[in-house]
């Protein structure tokens, strides 16, 4: 793991929570996005070194409005950045992570992206993110 890449926080409203954001961190977000495979619809915080990413659910069935329906608005997920995902689910795998899915997928902000499981992260989505080659 390279360092922590951005957090995620689940939000009802990305244009409020975008305003909200801006006066909070002086800055606007330096870019929005959607990825419609995962029904969300996303924005972006520079913080030095690191990121906030805000989501919002575009479509009902998403899993951010999941999220959102049960827990309400805050912290999603923490994502890391690695070198070579594969290497990196390879080894949290063998030590007993439980990864979503059957592997890295197309994310956000240009990105393959993974998930592992709450419950086997003592209860916060874990991302891993690597920039797409």
């Amino acid at each position: 793991m390279l360092r922590i890449e951005h957090i995620g926080i689940a939000v009802n409203s990305l244009e409020e929570a975008n305003a909200k954001y801006e006066k909070l961190l002086g800055r606007p977000p330096y870019k929005t996005e959607s990825v419609s495979s995962e029904g969300v619809n996303t924005s972006f915080f520079q913080m030095g070194e690191s990121k906030l990413e805000l989501l919002e659910a575009s479509k009902e069935n998403s899993p951010i409005r999941r999220f959102l329906d049960k827990n309400g608005e805050g912290m999603h997920h923490i994502a890391f950045e690695v070198q070579d995902i594969h290497v990196e689910i390879a080894r949290l795998v063998g030590e007993g992570f439980e990864l979503i899915g059957d592997g890295p997928k197309a994310g956000a902000d240009n990105k393959l992206v993974c998930f592992f499981h709450p419950r086997s992260t003592n209860g916060l989505l874990i991302e891993l993110c690597q920039d797409k080659q």
